[in-house]
């Protein structure tokens, strides 16, 4: 089987990202930059964010999830800790986040450490989510072979019954993350290849370095 993709092409034409105008600390830059897509590009799945990580076979590894929460300290997701990512993280919290937007012609790369949220933080969002997603994350041991389906939507019955017009408690196998940037380039799609990037990158005084990148 071969296809040669050669000429797919697009030329980027939606807008600049100009040094002389971004704001010192790149958290300001990204709000902005969401709140933009969130309302001008509603294609999007603007909090799509893909996690990589390094797995404790060595292999880095990519997968989409979704973004709940930012600060100026960081980045928040939540996931099973028992899961693939979760032991990656464990063993190496280096890791890298990227939103890319392509109705906006943009991406956001982060660079940095993963730590576990404080489980009030945890418990607050689990309370938070519908019934059926709080019984899934019970249900399911992430990452881990299933025989069939069928496994599965027993187990989430069993669930519904055990903990009809009761209280779902949080498993402690499951919560939160954030991640806190040590880099973050901003990349705006240019006509010609000539697309505009920025880097900050974090100092040891927890001033932000800025610099232009040559695409």
């Amino acid at each position: 089987m071969e296809k040669d993709l050669g000429n797919y092409r697009k030329s980027y034409e939606k807008g600049e990202l100009l040094l002389s105008e971004v704001p010192e600390n790149p958290m300001e830059l990204f709000q902005k930059w969401f709140y933009e897509v969130d309302r001008f590009f509603a294609e999007d799945e603007t909090n799509a964010m893909t996690i990589s990580t390094i797995g404790v076979d060595s292999y880095p590894k990519n997968r989409v999830v979704l973004l709940k929460k930012y600060t100026y300290e960081g980045f928040i997701f939540y996931t099973n800790y028992t899961s693939e990512k979760g032991k990656a993280i464990e063993a190496n919290p280096s890791v890298c986040l990227s939103f890319f937007w392509h109705g906006a012609e943009r991406q956001i790369i982060i660079k940095g450490k993963a730590e576990k949220i404080a489980s009030n933080l945890s418990d607050g969002y689990f309370e938070s989510r519908p019934r059926g997603s709080q019984l899934g994350a019970i249900a399911s041991n992430q990452s881990e072979v299933v025989f069939n389906r069928e496994v599965l939507e027993k187990k989430l019955l069993s669930l519904e019954k055990k903990f009809e017009g009761k209280e779902i408690p949080r498993p402690v196998t499951w919560g939160g993350y954030i991640v806190k940037p040590v880099e973050i380039e901003f990349w705006q799609g240019r006509p010609n290849r000539l697309h505009d990037r920025i880097r900050y990158q974090l100092q040891k005084d927890y001033n932000w370095q800025i610099h232009r990148l040559s695409p």
